[in-house]
């Protein structure tokens, strides 16, 4: 047909566009393979450019409907369906997560439980406020001077087997802990019980009133106005600025030691001491809490009977302690920390800074870091007491030295005794032997260090 005479008929461009718009109009390509004699003709002929169509079919991308599906990588190639391993690792996440989640919560109540232990001492803080003006100002703030008590009551769980409980206390064992303040170094000195000082007036802590400032022995301080009468005291002794404070009794000194598997000490002789219930074969042996107790305590049955002797066999045991707890690695083994923090926090009495297992575990950090031979332990130089030969005083001008070197943090370096010296020689806290050379303007004095075994 033609429009007209001589001229053919142009193709109608209707259908072409319908097929056009047609194309792009379906959804693309990406799924499995089409049926057979689907509707994708016009994409065949466009790309059989062969001419030979039935092979195009075959070959173009697997247009056979028995063709399998493409095998998952993720599958190993197998073919098999992804969704079972899916599930497989979804639990196994799920597993993980509750694992993690119970040990973050188990981690937590262990934390409040050792936290929740520590018993806080607000009376104390509160009487030392009230005296604030006339306490000594701190030197050297970085540095810390903490006061350890060894309370000698025979009230609650496990003491009373120590003696009947006359409703008082007093300290047993009193030491001043000096922290350097670059964390290099710890003197611990021992302050006797029967040393002779001034106690200042203190608020009672039975019957209410308050005492006179008077003379008298160290440990009645404890007796007369506890914690904050002792502390008060040592800064009147001391000019130094007490800024902790803790109060540890005789159940919590026997489990201390017991967590960590007791400590080793040696025996020259051996010991029987009813009143200190400790009976002992001579020679080097393990000490558990029960037996550590009354060796520490003892002093009619160990050497001369005097409190002097006692003082350094506690500083001995305290030394061969930190000794043990470093060397067994007990402050970075769980296992082994949680009973020891368990047995301490459980028989603890601090001021609100140390009350917190954080602060402890601070307080525990700072001492693992000092190397053990720079852990140092003296007692005060005295000697027995003018008027009564029973009590102790201080010797000076070493005391004063002693204090001032501690109080502006500056290094002081102890010496054990001779063997054969006896107590007695060394109580004045001077060097056994002035001949021997040290660094220039750095006192000496009688002691041990933690490093020193205990049968050296």
């Amino acid at each position: 047909m033609t429009d007209r005479a001589g001229t053919p008929a142009e193709p109608d461009p209707e259908p072409e566009r319908q097929r056009e718009r047609e194309r792009e109009q379906e959804p693309p390509t990406e799924r499995g393979p089409e049926p057979a004699g689907s509707g994708g003709s016009a994409d065949s002929g466009d790309s059989g450019d062969s001419g030979d169509s039935g092979d195009s079919g075959d070959s173009g991308g697997g247009d056979s409907p028995d063709s399998p599906e493409p095998a998952d990588p993720a599958d190993g190639g197998s073919g098999a369906p992804a969704k079972p391993r899916r599930h497989w690792l979804r639990w196994t996440a799920l597993g993980v997560s509750v694992v993690l989640l119970g040990a973050a919560g188990t981690g937590w109540w262990f934390y409040r439980k050792l936290d929740d232990n520590i018993t806080t001492d607000t009376t104390a803080a509160d009487e030392l406020r009230r005296y604030e003006k006339e306490r000594p100002a701190a030197v050297v703030s970085a540095a810390r001077n903490i006061l350890l008590i060894g309370s000698d009551t025979r009230s609650g769980e496990g003491n009373r087997e120590y003696g009947r409980d006359k409703g008082t206390q007093r300290s047993d064992t009193v030491i001043l802990l000096h922290l350097s303040a670059d964390e290099s170094g710890a003197t611990a000195v021992s302050i006797p019980r029967d040393l002779m000082v001034t106690i200042p007036s203190c608020a009672r802590t039975e019957g209410g009133g308050r005492t006179r400032e008077q003379q008298a022995q160290f440990n009645w301080s404890f007796e007369w106005g506890g914690t904050a009468c002792t502390i008060r005291t040592v800064e009147k002794l001391t000019g130094i600025r007490v800024d902790h404070h803790m109060v540890i009794d005789f159940r919590g000194f026997k489990k201390m030691v017991d967590a960590v598997d007791g400590v080793e000490v040696c025996l020259k002789e051996p010991v029987d001491d009813s009143d200190a219930k400790l009976k002992l074969p001579a020679g080097r042996q393990t000490l558990d809490g029960e037996q550590a107790l009354g060796f520490v305590r003892a002093r009619k049955s160990l050497g001369n009977g005097s409190d002097t002797e006692r003082m350094d066999r506690q500083q001995m045991f305290l030394g061969a302690l930190v000794n043990k707890v470093q060397s067994d690695g007990v402050l970075l083994n769980p296992a082994k920390l949680y009973p020891v923090l368990d047995a301490a926090t459980k028989s603890l009495t601090t001021d609100p800074g140390l009350d917190s297992l954080r602060d402890l575990y601070d307080l525990a950090r700072t001492m693992r870091a000092i190397p053990t031979e720079k852990v140092q332990f003296l007692t005060v130089p005295r000697r027995p007491y003018a008027y009564n030969a029973n009590r102790d005083e201080l010797v000076q001008p070493a005391a004063s030295e002693l204090f001032r070197q501690l109080r502006e943090d500056r290094p002081v370096v102890v010496r054990k005794a001779e063997p054969d010296g006896g107590a007695d020689a060394s109580s004045d806290g001077k060097p056994d032997d002035a001949d021997t050379p040290v660094p220039s303007g750095t006192p000496t004095f009688t002691g041990r260090n933690a490093a020193e075994g205990v049968c050296a």
